[in-house]
């Protein structure tokens, strides 16, 4: 809180859209969550609009994009950069909760393409003093071979990944028992998935992290709730609002940063979670969360990717046939699937324009989903455009 004045005062001063938004704010009245909770929103939804806008970082930005040491692209589309600070996500600290040490040997499948992913937990990884093996996400049987020859203690991506690269490897007939831990993020880590890896000889922990914030909270003990980071004041409200919920109740997380490159102030996060009473029996006194428990819009996230209703609007712009659409989230075994249900008046047994819709949906979301045709009408009128049908908590 001693921090809040004057990271209110240098988003005002080099950040375009915050000196508009807290214009009439005095910076040296906000002292504690009660005056925090008096300045305005702002919405992760909206950055597509504000970085049209006033392009390409909405007026968020305290530094300019030539500044940056990377720039990315996300879906949605969203851009974000990365300022010039050693493991300028905060990650390290996570992942030495998780029992990652220097000369540690780590294999991250998180993808480095565009997207900042592979980037906050490789910056983590080096700052803690890791070796790093760039995987980036596909082409399991190469990375299954890499394991085998580099024998890494550890691996970082999402939860469900490292179980396809551990398939393959049995397949292969690959040697993999040199992992030992797993720092996973970007999903949600079931039970049933946790127990998997340990009856492998893995011990995996989460942690919560976005391309804007960076580290939010993570996991110290299993089934313990997640730490909130020591850079960042989270509040928890309810969904559509800047109201705080009591503490348990599920709300939206809402995030403040003392980044100073990208100083967000009150950061809607669109994400689900609850405060968790208590503190943690590892010993660290933060304040702790439930984890991520879902969207409180119909934004959802599939292997690590945000997939948003305006992306389900571009795919039908791009296939005007299709009069409604739905997609489905779901889970096959331990995997995260989807499937877009689409109205048609003509043959719903039309093979190509299933074909031609999957690409696109491919290309859009830049991940791979199903495609069913529906006749018109089979689908509810109830405005929803993402159905997510997987269980939290």
């Amino acid at each position: 809180m001693a921090a809040l004045p004057l990271q209110i005062a240098h988003a005002k001063t080099h950040a375009p859209q915050f000196a508009r938004l807290l214009a009439d704010v005095d910076p040296t009245g906000v002292t504690n969550r009660e005056a925090l909770t008096r300045l305005p929103v702002t919405r992760k939804s909206d950055m597509p609009e504000m970085q049209n806008a006033i392009p390409p970082l909405g007026g968020l930005s305290a530094i300019k994009p030539g500044a940056a040491a990377r720039l990315f692209a996300s879906p949605g589309p969203l851009y974000e950069p990365e300022g010039l600070s050693p493991d300028y996500w905060r990650t390290a600290r996570a992942l030495f909760a998780a029992g990652f040490r220097p000369g540690d040997i780590v294999h991250n499948s998180f993808s480095y393409h565009l997207t900042p992913g592979g980037w906050i937990l490789d910056m983590g990884l080096r700052a803690l003093g890791c070796a790093v093996v760039p995987a980036g996400v596909g082409n399991s049987e190469a990375q299954a071979q890499t394991i085998a020859q580099y024998r890494p203690v550890g691996y970082t991506g999402t939860p469900d990944y490292l179980l396809i690269l551990l398939d393959a490897a049995d397949e292969l007939g690959l040697d993999y028992s040199s992992i030992v831990k797993a720092m996973v993020s970007g999903g949600a880590l079931y039970p049933s998935l946790r127990q998997d890896y340990a009856a492998r000889g893995i011990s995996v922990l989460q942690c919560y992290a976005t391309a804007e914030l960076g580290l939010i909270a993570y996991e110290s003990l299993p089934d313990e709730g997640m730490i909130v980071d020591e850079h960042l004041i989270v509040e928890i409200v309810r969904p559509g609002t800047g109201d705080p919920v009591p503490d348990g109740e599920v709300g939206e997380v809402i995030v403040t940063t003392l980044n100073p490159d990208y100083p967000l102030i009150r950061f809607a996060t669109g994400d689900l979670s609850a405060v968790q009473p208590g503190l943690s029996t590892c010993g660290r006194t933060n304040t702790r969360l439930r984890g991520w428990l879902g969207r409180a819009d119909q934004t959802t996230k599939v292997k690590g990717m945000f997939i948003r209703p305006e992306q389900i609007a571009a795919i039908l712009r791009r296939h005007p046939t299709v009069a409604r659409a739905r997609l489905v989230v779901s889970r096959l075994g331990e995997t995260d699937v989807m499937t877009l249900f689409c109205e048609v008046a003509e043959d719903i047994g039309d093979t190509a324009l299933t074909a031609a819709i999957s690409d696109t949906l491919r290309k859009v979301c830049k991940i791979k989903g199903g495609v069913s045709l529906e006749p018109t009408g089979a689908l509810l009128n109830d405005g929803k455009v993402i159905e997510d049908t997987r269980t939290y908590g």
